[in-house]
């Protein structure tokens, strides 16, 4: 056989080495983060807005997973009116909102909270709220754990607006598809 004539063979379509290259593209992680937040503490919820956001300024696309105490950061307000006596309790013993979050150590019934926000802004570094609302902006995902939410009491009614609704399949698939998962 002439070199001509292999090197046209080898240049030939091979459909068995297209397929592979295909597959292999199709499983390949997209450039994105995918965090679940369990935690309800200011100084985690911290950590993971920073993450959130400079991956965000990264390009790259951003999901974070709310459940169970995380969800804290996600209620506009304390509902007790419906509820059993223990999702009453858990609605009184949660935080509402995200400006509400105790600290990890040390919280000494607030005063760690007010230390660490007082350091924040003393360091010039943006606050819990404002971080918060530039992940908004920046289209980071914000999904509430419907199981979480169902176990605790908390209803959609209670959550702000544009929290996104899903189950642990929607974390996963999120994740299946992501270059870095965090668990916070």
């Amino acid at each position: 056989m002439s070199i001509r004539a292999e090197v046209k063979r080898e240049r030939a379509p091979r459909p068995d080495l297209e397929a592979e290259i295909a597959a292999l593209k199709e499983g390949r992680p997209e450039h994105r983060v995918t965090m679940v937040v369990f935690s309800g503490e200011l100084d985690r919820h911290l950590a993971a807005l920073v993450i959130a956001t400079g991956a965000a300024a990264m390009g790259m696309s951003v999901s974070i997973f709310y459940t169970f105490w995380g969800l804290s950061a996600l209620k506009k307000s304390r509902v007790f009116k419906g509820k059993t006596l223990k999702e009453r309790m858990f609605a009184a013993m949660t935080p509402k909102g995200i400006s509400g979050l105790p600290v990890s150590r040390m919280n000494f019934g607030g005063i760690g909270r007010g230390l660490l926000k007082k350091m924040v802004a003393e360091k010039q570094v943006s606050s819990i709220e404002e971080l918060f609302a530039l992940a908004r902006d920046m289209g980071v995902r914000f999904i509430a754990c419907t199981m979480s939410m169902e176990v605790m009491g908390i209803t959609p009614g209670e959550l702000i607006d544009g929290v996104e609704l899903g189950g642990v399949a929607t974390f996963l698939g999120d994740a299946s598809r992501s270059k870095v998962s965090l668990f916070i």
